[in-house]
C-alpha cells in the first residue's frame, strides 16, 4: 500500500528549508511490519506564527522545527502544539545540540532531535523514525474508529432487535389489561402464548450476547477434557424433541461409535444447539434433519443437513455476521437473534477449524464444521 504523509519544514533559514525541500522531494521509506510505501507532500513556513497558522487549516504529520526563530521560538511552537492537542509529529532541529537542549524539547513534545550541521543520511533516518510513528498513530485513529463505527452499529441493530419484541409483548399486555377481547380469560390465551414466544427469543438473544462477548473477550471459562461428539450430538436432538414435533420435523442421527475429542462439553452443546435449532426452524413441515459424525487422524466432522427452504449464494454470503438473519417473505415469521451462527464460526475457531454451508434455494442446507484435534 502507498501512503503520503504530509512534513513541514519550518526554518528561518531559506537555504536550509530549501535543502531539506530537495532531499526529501523524491524520497520513499518503505516498513515491512505494515507494508507501506510511504512518500511525503512537503510544506515550508520561515517562521513559528507562520507555521501554527498553515498548520490550523492543513495539520501536518511531521514538523521538521527549527529550535531558534524569530519571534515565537521553536519551544513556544511545540507549547502552543501541545496546548492544541495536536498529533503532529515534531523533529526539533538546532545548531545548539546540547543534552540539556534535547531533554526540554521532549518533556515539551518533541518526537525527536537533529543537530545541525545533518547530511541527506541522517534527515532521512530521522524522517524514517518519525514517518513510522506517524504511520502507526494513523493506523491506530483508523482502527479506533472502525470499533466506534462497530460499537455504534452493534447497538443500533440490537435496540431494533429488542423494539419490536417489547412493543408486541407491551401491545398484548394493553388488550389485556383492558379486556378489549371480553371477558372471558381463554381469549386471551394466543396473546399470551405469542407473548411468551417473544420474551423466549430476548432470552436467547441476551444469552447468545453473553456467549459471544465471553468468547470474544477471552474470559469465557474452558475446561478441556475427552468428550465424546456423538454423546453430546444425542443430547441435543433429544432436547430438541419438542421444537421438531411442532413442525412434524424428522431428526435422524445414527453414529457408528463414539468420536473422542478434548473439548469443552458445553462448547459442542451450543454448536450443536445452533445448528440443530435452525435445521429445523428453517425446515419445511415434515421435512427433516439429518447429522452425521464423522473423523480421521487429525480432525472431526460435524454435518448437519435439512430439508429446508434453502439458500442463495447471496444469502449465504451474508450468513455470519452479527444479527444476520435471511430476511425474505419464508423466513420474515421465524424467529432468532442473528447470532447462532458468528457463535458457531467463532467457537469453530477456538479448535483451529471452519464452518462452511452448501445450499439452494428449495433444496435446503447443509452446514459442516471441522474440529481440529
Amino acid at each position: 500500500m502507498k501512503e503520503t504523509l504530509h512534513l513541514m519544514v519550518v526554518d528561518d533559514e531559506q537555504g536550509m528549508r530549501l535543502s531539506v525541500e530537495r532531499a526529501l522531494r523524491h524520497y520513499t521509506t518503505w516498513f515491512d511490519d505494515i507494508e507501506a510505501e510511504v512518500s511525503f507532500r512537503i510544506s515550508l513556513a520561515e517562521t513559528g506564527e507562520e507555521a501554527l497558522d498553515l498548520l490550523a487549516t492543513d495539520p501536518a504529520d511531521i514538523l521538521l522545527l527549527d529550535y531558534k526563530l524569530p519571534g515565537m521560538s521553536g519551544m513556544d511552537v511545540l507549547q502552543v502544539l501541545g496546548e492544541r492537542k495536536s498529533e503532529t509529529l515534531v523533529v526539533m532541529i538546532t545548531a545548539y545540540a546540547t543534552l540539556a537542549t534535547a531533554v526540554q524539547a521532549t518533556k515539551v513534545g518533541a518526537f525527536d532531535f537533529l543537530a545541525k550541521p545533518f547530511n541527506p543520511d541522517e534527515l532521512k533516518a530521522a524522517v524514517h523514525r518519525t514517518s513510522k510513528h506517524a504511520m502507526v498513530q494513523r493506523a491506530a485513529r483508523k482502527l479506533a474508529g472502525e470499533r466506534r463505527q462497530i460499537r455504534f452499529e452493534f447497538l443500533s441493530v440490537l435496540a431494533h432487535e429488542l423494539k419490536s419484541p417489547l412493543a408486541a409483548v407491551e401491545g398484548n399486555l394493553r388488550i389485556l389489561r383492558d379486556r378489549s377481547l371480553g371477558e372471558k380469560m381463554e381469549e386471551y390465551d394466543t396473546l399470551v402464548g405469542r407473548s411468551m414466544l417473544r420474551l423466549d427469543g430476548m432470552r436467547k438473544l441476551i444469552m447468545d450476547l453473553l456467549d459471544l462477548t465471553q468468547i470474544e473477550s477471552g474470559q469465557k471459562k474452558r475446561v478441556l477434557t475427552p468428550v465424546d461428539v456423538c454423546a453430546v450430538a444425542a443430547q441435543v436432538l433429544e432436547t430438541q424433541q419438542v421444537l421438531a414435533a411442532e413442525k412434524w420435523v424428522t431428526l435422524g442421527f445414527h453414529p457408528k461409535g463414539p468420536v473422542i475429542i478434548d473439548a469443552d462439553a458445553g462448547e459442542l452443546e451450543i454448536m450443536f444447539n445452533n445448528l440443530v435449532s435452525n435445521a429445523i426452524k428453517y425446515n419445511l413441515d415434515n421435512g427433516s434433519v439429518t447429522v452425521t459424525v464423522e473423523q480421521d487422524a487429525e480432525s472431526v466432522t460435524i454435518a448437519v443437513r435439512d430439508t429446508g427452504i434453502g439458500m442463495s449464494a447471496e444469502e449465504m454470503g451474508k450468513l455470519f455476521g452479527e444479527f444476520s438473519r435471511i430476511k425474505n417473505e419464508k423466513t420474515r415469521n421465524i424467529l432468532g437473534s442473528g447470532l447462532g451462527l458468528s457463535i458457531l464460526r467463532r467457537l469453530a475457531g477456538l479448535y483451529g477449524g471452519s464452518v462452511k454451508v452448501q445450499s439452494s434455494p428449495g433444496e435446503g442446507t447443509t452446514f459442516t464444521v471441522v474440529l481440529k484435534k
